[in-house]
């Protein structure tokens, strides 16, 4: 047997650059890197060995390029992933919150986290967490929950083993999410005389399960006995590619369509079965033809409370739930008929198994009288004066996009108002990350967006909060020459959470900025923008928005457009109840009626 004698960051970079998809790319599209003294060392300078084969990047926060890796397999369906890589202590612990979001939305991202010194001989070193009971545990534990798979690398040979278990996981379709391999910072640099055929060219497959018989038939004979059937699209239609093969499904057996945050565009919007966005932020159009369903079927989701009204919405004493998904443990949730299996595949089975089996599509009416609806909420304010709302920042946005834009966001209130209002033509033009809804996601979102898709127009749709949560990666976008465009709407702080709090009795506390024990900040978002090398200006109506996304839009430059909005109004239409617990106890007369209201909505469960 051929050897070859490598440190273990050697081979570990060697690994990555020689794993590869079906479409002959490279498997790990990059390696995002902030070095410490924990990685600089070994990985750092095993980085720079292979830099003509294996890029890397330098971020700005180990979190947000975590971010920026995660956008950027979102948007191409898990295709390719990347490697992030910080030092030990506080760089690895900012990495958690996004193997964290990474787990929820089940997406393949390889953390690489340095690691205490195996040998323990220089133990504690510079930010080693002691744990006064296990001399095995150091901060890089805090990854397991949030992980698919968590190896520790303690030996060189270990790589051998751990390597194919993460790229086993990052590839299969059922258990895809984060691998974290801490890797202890003196075994980086330790040698080992490796086989050189575990460098050889390795292809990694996408699998499509196929369902079991018995399921199948469960499934099948649920379809057939069904009057009013309706399908929730959830995300799981993008990651299999089933965009197309769920429009000829819906098109041949003319079942309607709503979708959640995660699979919204899987269905052009203006598709006559496309009945809108479901749930808690969702359309009427949708929720009405949901609460009406008698089989409930879930392709690709995890029924998320957003998505079911906290499951009040689907309200037919007779309804029963498919549950098609690649995850048996998402297909087997609250008591479905399970079909575990590749969306596309399942979705190809069934409408086989159904032949020439028509169902009776709802009144169309009720798509036109809800798009009749955001329609009004969008459209540009005829009074100057007053401070527009985050609906006609949507309209305006909305107005000025093209085929090739990719709105993005995260958390706060332009998630559920973009999953009300916005119209997405085309297949992965709607990304956002709302499994997580983590706030500071949406500029390195937004960045690995571009990287993943250079040719489209990204527009990054950001809240003045998660702004400040976290932005530095702009920096990271103009100097990669990267352009982006974000609209921060500014409502002087967390406009949404201050709304959620009035609705359940509240009083309106340390949310907006108004009402904090602090002195009123006036943040300065152009010139702040504008240091970190953007091209950035204020607008002061939705007529200068629109102008100003033209011009943005035929620019090279990573533009940043800041709008005061009002904080205060919502889309009022649509919508659905959602389980926000409200206290039994108070003093306050608005928290005992909402407590009543609570108690009352609470009895609509299904």
């Amino acid at each position: 047997m051929k050897t070859v004698r490598l440190t273990a960051a050697q081979a570990l970079v060697r690994y990555l650059a020689n794993q590869y998809n079906s479409h002959g790319e490279t498997y790990i599209a990059g390696v995002w890197a902030i070095f410490g003294h924990g990685n600089v060392a070994g990985i750092g300078e095993a980085l720079h060995g292979i830099r003509e084969e294996l890029q890397t990047y330098r971020g700005q926060n180990e979190q947000s390029m975590a971010h920026a890796a995660i956008a950027y397999t979102k948007q191409i369906g898990r295709r390719r992933a990347m490697a992030v890589t910080s030092s030990i202590g506080p760089g690895a612990l900012n990495m958690v919150t996004a193997a964290a979001l990474a787990h929820v939305n089940r997406l393949p991202v390889l953390f690489i986290p340095g690691d205490v010194f195996a040998n323990r001989g220089p133990d504690p070193v510079l930010q080693q967490i002691e744990d006064f009971g296990d001399g095995t545990m150091s901060a890089n534990d805090c990854f397991k929950p949030v992980s698919r798979y968590f190896d520790r690398i303690m030996r060189p040979e270990q790589l051998l083993t751990a390597l194919p278990r993460a790229f086993r996981t990052m590839t299969d379709p059922a258990d895809c999410g984060p691998v974290t391999l801490a890797f202890c910072q003196d075994v980086q640099a330790e040698a080992y005389d490796y086989p050189e055929s575990f460098f050889a060219r390795k292809v990694w497959h996408q699998r499509r399960p196929e369902p079991d018989a018995q399921e199948f038939e469960a499934a099948v004979a649920a379809l057939k006995a069904a009057k009013n059937p309706v399908i929730v699209a959830g995300g799981g239609v993008h990651f299999s590619g089933a965009t197309e093969t769920l429009k000829a499904f819906v098109d041949k057996h003319q079942i309607p369509v709503v979708e959640t945050q995660a699979g919204k565009s899987a269905l052009a919007w203006d598709h006559g079965l496309n009945f809108g966005p479901v749930g808690v932020t969702g359309a009427e159009s949708a929720n009405v033809v949901s609460e009406k369903a008698d089989l409930v079927i879930g392709v690709g989701t995890r029924f998320q409370d957003f998505t079911t009204g906290s499951w009040a919405l689907f309200k037919n004493p007779n309804r029963r739930i498919l549950a098609l998904n690649v995850q048996a443990y998402d297909s087997a949730k609250h008591e479905a008929i399970p079909l575990t299996a590749d969306a596309k595949v399942g979705l190809e089975k069934l409408s086989r198994a159904l032949g020439d089996h028509r169902f009776a599509a709802p009144d169309s009416g009720l798509k036109d009288n809800w798009f009749a609806k955001a329609d009004a909420v969008t459209a540009a304010p005829t009074d100057g004066n007053t401070l527009p709302t985050d609906m006609q920042v949507i309209g305006a946005v909305q107005r000025s996009s093209r085929d090739n834009t990719v709105v993005m966001c995260a958390a706060g209130t332009m998630p559920g108002e973009l999953h009300q209002l916005w119209k997405a033509k085309l297949p992965l033009s709607y990304h956002m990350e709302y499994g997580f809804s983590c706030m500071g996601y949406e500029v390195a979102g937004g960045l690995g967006i571009k990287m993943a898709e250079p040719e489209r127009d990204v527009i990054v749709m950001v809240g003045d909060g998660s702004y400040m949560m976290m932005n530095s990666e702009l920096a990271t976008a103009v100097g990669m020459g990267l352009k982006i465009t974000l609209v921060i709407t500014d409502n002087r702080g967390y406009g949404c959470i201050n709304r959620l709090q009035m609705g359940t009795g509240g009083a309106e506390f340390n949310n907006l900025y108004a009402h904090t024990n602090v002195n009123p900040i006036a943040i300065d978002f152009v010139a702040h923008a504008g240091s970190m090398g953007a091209v950035s200006h204020k607008v002061s109506s939705i007529a200068e928005l629109e102008k100003a996304l033209d011009v943005a839009r035929e620019s090279t430059a990573t533009t940043v457009i800041v709008i005061d909005t009002d904080p205060y109004p919502t889309t009022g239409a649509g919508g659905y109840w959602w389980d926000v617990a409200v206290p039994e106890v108070s003093v306050r007369p608005e928290v005992n009626t909402a407590r009543a209201a609570y108690e009352s909505a609470l009895k609509e469960r299904t």
